[in-house]
């Protein structure tokens, strides 16, 4: 495993896990990785026989159908490239773009059908959810100390996920609509006139724009530390 990198001085708002807590992730990267391989096989897992909607999904759309599995395997990926010495910043980039997106969409969705999900028949189920999605928010908050997030590995990022929001929620090219299935049919209001596939993609896209908005950020922020 390389040496830890420095820590760059971002303000806390854009890098608030504690540097020991950061230290102690990027020591225990191995763990880390299979954490999130676990994580991943339990997304596949959730995606295929939870919800079937993986074996719903025509073959051809299967990549951007599961979120979650597919974010934590991002991560894993840009973790261990990191530690084998060979760091890759559009893997790093996706990682930190996935695991915000879909580490704030599962809680917030989740929260929206409180609910639903509290009587439905695995409550319990969903509280892990909920949490365990958070975690991966926090994971993405460390990828700052093995990446200089550059434009264009940014790029790839914003490519991909922008990509996955278009056929998620707007235009699905095979079949119906890509996104994560709700607990309530799509067109059912919740209020100020939006139905509940307009608040989930509204979430879907706010949380697109915080990746893209932080990842650029700290990459300015990082930029005027070294100048300074």
């Amino acid at each position: 495993m390389p040496e830890l990198p420095d820590r760059d001085p971002l303000p806390r708002w854009l890098a608030p896990v504690p540097r020991a807590v950061e230290d102690l992730g990027l020591r225990l990267v191995w763990v880390v990785v299979a954490i999130n391989l676990v994580g991943t096989a339990f997304g596949f897992w959730f995606y295929a026989f939870e919800t079937g909607q993986l074996l719903d999904t025509p073959l051809v759309m299967w990549p951007w159908v599961p979120d979650s599995p597919l974010a934590t395997l991002f991560a894993a990926a840009a973790f261990a490239s990191w530690a084998r010495g060979n760091p890759r910043e559009w893997l790093t980039a996706l990682a930190f773009f996935g695991n915000i997106i879909l580490g704030l969409w599962t809680p917030y969705t989740i929260l929206v059908f409180w609910d639903v999900y509290l009587a439905g028949p695995s409550p319990a189920l969903y509280a892990f959810m909920f949490f365990s999605h958070l975690a991966m928010v926090v994971q993405a908050l460390v990828l700052h100390r093995i990446s200089e997030f550059p434009p264009w590995a940014v790029g790839v990022a914003v490519l991909w996920y922008g990509f996955d929001f278009i056929v998620d929620f707007l235009v699905p090219i095979v079949g119906d609509p890509h996104h994560t299935v709700l607990p309530v049919p799509r067109d059912t209001d919740v209020g100020l006139g939006a139905t509940a596939l307009d608040v989930t993609a509204a979430g879907t896209f706010a949380f697109t724009l915080l990746a893209a908005y932080l990842a650029l950020t700290i990459r300015s922020k990082k930029l005027e530390a070294r100048l300074d």
